[in-house]
């Protein structure tokens, strides 16, 4: 049964939507007042799993970042016209049932390039330079008691003139080329789609990139092409010293493998997204013993202030087009 909306209805209650926000804790400090000028807005700040149902099944309009909406939701939500999803990936919800049911389901793209774009730069400048150890040492008034004016126990190399690889040469990627060259650095990518010919770069396969590069950094979707992209024997190819970064999404790395590489390989690793989020309290990623080599940040590539705003933006004309397209 096709459980479907009447467009009668809508221009009678003149376009005032039931709209429910299932998870703005996402959008931090980020004003969503632009939403109450569609109608009734019911904003929760998380929606558990078992939530979920009573919280969409009157909603005319539903906002999600990571709530899964299934099927079987949305089957029971009679009143559901229009999904938008607060994020580029739309895999948590399920696409054809929302076809079937006549539900539309908008995203958002390209909000977050810049600021992924500059946190590549931040965990690669913090593994590169040992930023912590280095405040450590004057925090801890090492400094003080030196010798001499500088230190350089933690020799460390500039990016000019090195290899930067890609793994996923996507708008993310190739904004992170283009800074990375003004940097003067070599960009090699490797394509995981295998359909990617950018004449301004050099493609080369994974091996040669991981063997290649001083700096590997990941913009790629999770599929069945980057699922164990990179395990144990992958991050063992890298030079000593090397510095890989997964920006993309949890699970193209092994972290298992990352776990073990970095206690027995002078290699360094940065994860801004993990398999499981939030990570868990039981991930081998904790029994790591050179946590110097291990920079991880909670999946905040893409919440800079300017990126969230354009989120909420890009959501707000994603209604704003929808209800033109009703009337």
């Amino acid at each position: 049964m096709i459980v479907g909306y009447k467009l009668d209805k809508i221009i009678k209650r003149g376009l005032l939507m039931k709209i429910a926000i299932l998870d703005a804790i996402t959008f931090g400090d980020t004003s969503l007042e632009g939403f109450n000028q569609f109608g009734d807005v019911t904003i929760y700040k998380k929606t558990s799993p078992a939530e979920t149902l009573n919280r969409v099944k009157e909603a005319d309009i539903i906002v999600t970042n990571k709530v899964i909406i299934s099927k079987e939701i949305m089957i029971q939500s009679n009143s559901l016209k229009l999904i938008c999803i607060a994020a580029t990936g739309m895999n948590n919800v399920d696409l054809e049932a929302a076809k079937e049911l006549q539900i539309d389901v908008k995203n958002v793209a390209g909000y977050s390039t810049a600021s992924v774009v500059q946190h590549t730069f931040a965990m690669a400048f913090y593994l590169l330079e040992h930023s912590k150890y280095y405040d450590e040492k004057v925090k801890t008034k090492a400094y003080s008691k030196s010798q001499i004016f500088t230190d350089v126990s933690k020799p460390f190399y500039e990016i000019k003139d090195k290899k930067w690889g890609i793994i996923g040469l996507g708008e993310i990627g190739r904004n992170v080329a283009k800074v990375a060259s003004a940097f003067g650095s070599e960009v090699l990518y490797y394509s995981t789609s295998k359909k990617n010919n950018n004449k301004d770069y050099t493609r080369v396969e994974l091996d040669e990139l991981l063997k290649e590069c001083n700096i590997i950094s990941i913009h790629a979707p999770l599929n069945e092409n980057t699922k164990n992209l990179l395990n144990y024997k992958e991050l063992d190819m890298c030079k000593d010293k090397a510095i890989v970064l997964n920006l993309g999404r949890g699970g193209i790395i092994n972290e298992e493998a990352v776990a073990k590489i970095v206690d027995k390989k002078d290699i360094y690793i940065g994860l801004d997204v993990f398999e499981k989020e939030p990570l868990s309290q039981e991930s081998p990623l904790f029994t790591v013993t050179n946590k110097d080599r291990l920079h991880l940040t909670p999946h905040i590539a893409w919440t800079s202030k300017e990126a969230r705003e354009k989120l909420i933006d890009g959501i707000i004309k994603n209604i704003k087009q929808f209800l033109k397209d009703v009337k």
